[in-house]
């Protein structure tokens, strides 16, 4: 047997990025409100995203920035190998602190993978108060095994299930790009 190396193909690059960002951010002004809204970022590349999206949502606006809440959840590593059985949030205490059942909270993560992280994000929101979540990731796969789904989408990509979407963004990586890791296939030699 004879295996193929990995192969990296790069599909959009930080300024194709800015203008999926920008696109994302007059989606997401149709879903909320002129007032009491907030930006949930999921770490670690969606709190980034986040403040990019927030970037642009303040000069479509003319507004202040939109406050921003990281929270912390991982159930796979980046080459997405189960770390977790059952999703693991830490959450932000100062979201506890909020109005949430008058606030609109926007939630930014990079890939819509399987859909834990977001299925568990929202129900810890909902467990806090939230009445009204929006969700907003740069890349869905269309995988997803949760009931979950997000309202506004960046990029629409399928691929192989063994392929892994990777996001850069800084400050976790040098360059703001979208790849695509394609696993080589075991062919048979005679």
């Amino acid at each position: 047997m004879n295996s193929l190396a990995p192969s990296r193909v790069r599909l959009y690059d930080e300024e194709d990025l800015d203008e999926v960002l920008r696109s994302m951010a007059r989606q997401a002004l149709a879903y909320l409100p002129a007032s009491h809204v907030a930006l949930v970022g999921i770490q670690r590349r969606g709190e980034p995203l986040a403040r990019r999206l927030q970037l642009h949502l303040q000069a479509l606006t003319g507004a202040a920035p939109l406050p921003l809440y990281p929270i912390k959840v991982k159930r796979y590593a980046d080459d997405l190998s189960l770390l977790h059985a059952h999703t693991q949030l830490t959450g932000n205490p100062q979201l506890g602190k909020l109005d949430l059942a008058s606030t609109t909270l926007l939630v930014v993560d990079d890939v819509l993978y399987e859909g834990y992280s977001l299925l568990r994000t929202c129900a810890y929101l909902a467990e806090l108060g939230a009445r009204r979540v929006v969700s907003a990731v740069l890349v869905d796969r269309h995988v997803c095994r949760q009931p979950v789904h997000a309202d506004i989408v960046g990029i629409h990509l399928q691929v192989a299930p063994q392929d892994i979407v990777e996001c850069h963004v800084p400050p976790y990586e040098a360059q703001f790009c979208v790849e695509v890791v394609r696993h080589g296939r075991t062919a048979d030699t005679a």
